[in-house]
């Protein structure tokens, strides 16, 4: 398959989405949602929990989506066309790169498709190489939410990039101390994750060329999802989780614990709660045990 072009600029994104989110915030498309966070610890992981302040924005949004819906005869779909006021770049010819319109973390993007893909279909060759383009220039966590049950709230294929760290305190990435163990040596399972997951290192010199780097995380991907037994059936729903430096995959059996939604993040050790009554859930069960039950084990 040819490879296609890369249109963003080397040493611009970075730059490009400080001067957007401006932008965005100030014309009124960029609705951040406050949260507070607190640290809930299990299994040596100290995870970052957010409680979120109000969803009275979300809601009312995705309320006037079902009604241009239901109005249309057609689902909404947000990115085709995207708002003009949350464009950060153009990544590639297939790619583009905006923000998220409701974004808990700051400078949170979105690396969606330009024409309609499913959310559900495998990750290609050129999906990496707009993810690598990105990180070359934003020291991130990427990461594809692969269906509902994933957590993804979109039907269009998007995959998404939040910069580390992800905590102010401590790792970068709160699960990374239960990586490191296991980052050089020749096993693809972490022994500490109580459900079933692929890891890989990846080359760190990989970030020098998008092409180069689209190319291995490729075979990587494809090694991955055949540890874990998804390669023989595209529509299962998983996780996928990547940095410069490892990528990590883990298949879903559901989308909430109870009430609560986990996505890939959770699986970085970033979750996130709509109320006090979840963050008491969350705190008597322990994120672990909810990492666990809704993934496969």
């Amino acid at each position: 398959m040819a490879q296609g072009k890369i249109l963003l600029k080397p040493g611009t994104l970075w730059t490009s989405v400080k001067e957007q989110t401006e932008h965005a915030l100030q014309c009124g498309a960029l609705l951040s949602i406050p949260t507070e966070f607190e640290f809930v610890e299990q299994d040596n992981v100290r995870f970052l929990v957010r409680i979120l302040s109000t969803l009275t924005r979300k809601k009312a949004a995705k309320e006037k989506q079902e009604k241009q819906s239901a109005t249309s005869g057609q689902e909404f779909n947000p990115f085709l066309p995207y708002e003009e006021d949350l464009f950060v770049a153009d990544i590639s010819d297939t790619h583009v790169c905006i923000l998220n319109k409701f974004n808990v973390v700051d400078y949170h993007l979105l690396i969606i498709t330009r024409a309609f893909e499913e959310q559900e279909s495998l990750l290609t060759l050129e999906d990496f190489t707009a993810m690598w383009a990105c990180l070359a220039d934003f020291d991130g966590l990427a990461f594809y939410n692969s269906g509902k049950t994933a957590g993804a709230s979109q039907r269009h294929k998007h995959l998404q990039l939040v910069p580390l760290p992800l905590a102010p305190l401590g790792p970068q990435i709160p699960i990374e101390p239960l990586l490191t163990s296991v980052q050089f040596q020749n096993s693809n399972s972490i022994p500490k994750l109580p459900f079933i997951h692929a890891f890989a290192p990846l080359n760190s010199n990989w970030v020098q060329s998008p092409f180069t780097a689209a190319q291995g995380t490729l075979e990587v991907y494809r090694t991955l999802r055949h540890a874990v037994g998804l390669d023989a059936r595209q529509s299962c729903a998983y996780n996928l989780l990547a940095t410069r430096e490892w990528m990590l995959i883990v298949p879903r059996s559901q989308e909430h614990f109870q009430s609560i939604s986990v996505n890939s993040l959770g699986f970085a050790g970033a979750l996130l709660v709509r109320n006090a009554a979840e963050m008491e859930i969350l705190k008597a069960q322990g994120p672990m045990s909810i990492l666990k039950n809704v993934a496969v084990s």
